[in-house]
């Protein structure tokens, strides 16, 4: 190895840095610019989740006076502005909840599947699943409820996915596989919801109801 003395090295060193040190300052702009951009941008996404939380309970206090169609357009200028927004599609839910009291349930499907399918917040998703669920039965479409019903990993929502399907099922005259179900979705059915209140009550009604429906024995016949 070439000994150089401490003469030579700090000309070498001072060569070195004329040719690398504005790609070095370069670099160290780079990443002083890129922590500030990423602390503006935090910023500017909590900023803007402020503005969607504000405009989504001014559209759900206008829902509330009775002003339907002053409501569906504050949800329009809510997409525009935040498109990639959860409150987007909450508000989505909301209209699709106004138009099944309305009985308009054309309307009502289309908003529950666009969250079902699209919202940017994967928690809705599955609610939308089961209402949409629901509307559909509601409208006698019970295949197709039992469609959307199965083909998505229910994950924590099992009981209510189980429920829902024994819903339709019953609907449909299938008193034996809405037993099977309504059963199953009991035994899945966190601790916290095994009281006496609430789901874990009204799963034991629909239980209990079936069983002794089918346990009733048919009158002889007449001779």
């Amino acid at each position: 190895m070439e000994l150089l003395s401490e003469e030579e090295q700090w000309e070498r060193l001072k060569a070195w840095m004329r040719q690398n040190v504005p790609f070095v300052l370069g670099l160290a702009a780079l990443g002083v610019l890129a922590y500030f951009a990423m602390d503006w941008w935090k910023s500017h996404k909590d900023e803007e989740a402020v503005q969607a939380s504000v405009q989504y309970e001014q559209l759900l206090q206008t829902f509330d006076s009775g002003k339907v169609e002053e409501a569906l357009v504050q949800i329009e200028t809510l997409r525009k502005e935040h498109p990639k927004s959860g409150y987007t599609s909450a508000a989505d839910l909301a209209a699709a909840k106004v138009f099944v009291l309305q009985n308009d349930l054309d309307k009502a499907v289309q908003r529950l599947e666009r969250v079902m399918n699209e919202s940017p917040d994967l928690q809705l998703r599955p609610i939308a699943r089961l209402r949409l669920a629901r509307v559909l039965s509601a409208q006698g479409q019970y295949d197709k409820a039992l469609s959307v019903l199965g083909t998505v990993d229910s994950a924590g929502f099992q009981p209510a996915f189980l429920e829902a399907r024994g819903d339709v099922l019953y609907a449909k005259g299938d008193k034996g596989g809405a037993l099977q179900e309504y059963e199953s979705a009991r035994k899945l059915l966190p601790e916290n919801q095994q009281g006496t209140a609430g789901v874990g009550e009204l799963l034991d009604l629909k239980i209990n109801d079936l069983r002794a429906g089918a346990a009733v024995p048919e009158a002889p016949a007449k001779p």
